[in-house]
């Protein structure tokens, strides 16, 4: 009798543990956050990471990138390395890092406004769309400025938009294509002037290193870039800035007067840059990179590599990236529709 009670509560013990066994093991499954859950995220970075720039060296997309560059690279202890695949105004850089390369977080894009809305704003079917974008982080802005030749005839904005509206078939601007930072920053402040997009002329360029010296040479009348891109061919004495964008003076040009100033309202073109990866990137990457910027645009070693080449700090995470670019699209679109430029 004793021995058949005996195994009795043996089994019935064994059973019992089984089942605490199997309710524990349940609760480290789903439990969020459980010790278990993190150690199964894999290490990131583990080996050279590629941050493609789909423009020329020395522009403000290149520059930007390279200080990010170099900060991450110190705290995460792996080489981000530069890669300049420059042509198609961007998309030559976008479509590799977004469509040819493994979305594993070894390859991320330098985007900008030029290869994302204004890309999508411009062309009704682009090679890199939105929808190819994963928005990581925005990391920081620029101002718009107009910037023609040193010795140029024109004492102010308001006098060189006076002469645009009478010679338009004159008018010649550089800009990295037809859906470019420049081409749209054109488009609106023809569109302000009431001046036909159409009978002005584009030269495309591969970017600011080049399409300045062309404007300095001669080649072409004005240049649209943000500030940061003129600095050098400015402080040089070969060109000189008219007018820059936006309701309030530069920080960085103090004694360049706004458009508004010179009685040139609406334009509102903005310049800016971040990083973005191919669809289907591991949340953890997409993490690690926007927690990551967002300290590191707070860091004033970083704040003063941005206002060294004139870019403004912005940082956004992931989500309000996306709905700012949405937006934005929204409106390129509207606009590039409106002056005949939507291809």
């Amino acid at each position: 009798m004793f021995g058949f009670l005996r195994k009795y509560a043996v089994a019935a013990l064994a059973v019992l543990l089984g089942a605490v066994a199997v309710v524990a093991g349940c609760g480290e499954q789903t439990k969020p956050g459980s010790g278990s859950q993190s150690a199964a995220v894999p290490d990131y970075p583990v080996k050279q990471i590629e941050y493609v720039v789909p423009y020329s060296a020395g522009g403000g997309v290149d520059l930007v990138a390279r200080a990010t560059a170099d900060y991450l690279s110190k705290e995460w202890g792996q080489p981000i390395v530069v890669v300049n695949k420059a042509g198609g105004g961007g998309t030559v850089g976008a479509e590799y890092a977004l469509k040819q390369a493994r979305n594993d977080g070894y390859t991320v894009l330098a985007n900008n406004v030029s290869n994302t809305s204004m890309l999508a704003g411009g062309m009704a079917n682009p090679a890199v769309k939105i929808e190819d974008n994963l928005f990581v982080s925005r990391i920081g802005e620029g101002t718009m400025a107009f910037a023609v030749k040193a010795d140029a005839p024109w004492k102010d904005f308001r006098e060189f938009c006076e002469w645009v509206k009478q010679n338009p078939e004159q008018l010649t601007w550089t800009t990295v294509g037809p859906a470019g930072f420049s081409a749209f920053g054109v488009a609106e402040w023809l569109n302000t002037l009431g001046v036909d997009y159409q009978k002005t002329r584009m030269i495309v360029t591969k970017g600011g290193s080049e399409s300045l010296p062309k404007v300095a040479g001669g080649h072409a009348i004005l240049a649209v870039h943000m500030i940061g891109e003129t600095h050098a061919m400015v402080q040089s004495g070969k060109v000189k800035i008219l007018a820059v964008a936006g309701t309030k003076r530069s920080p960085f040009l103090p004694d360049v007067p706004t458009a508004e100033e010179q009685g040139i309202k609406g334009l509102t073109v903005k310049w800016w840059t971040g990083v973005s990866m191919p669809k289907g990137t591991p949340d953890y990457v997409v993490k690690k990179w926007e927690e990551s910027i967002a300290r590191m645009v707070q860091d004033p070693s970083f704040a003063e590599k941005l206002q060294a080449i004139q870019v403004e700090p912005a940082y956004a995470n992931s989500a309000d990236f996306t709905a700012h670019v949405q937006k934005e699209t929204n409106y390129y679109t509207e606009l590039a529709t409106k002056r005949g430029i939507r291809k």
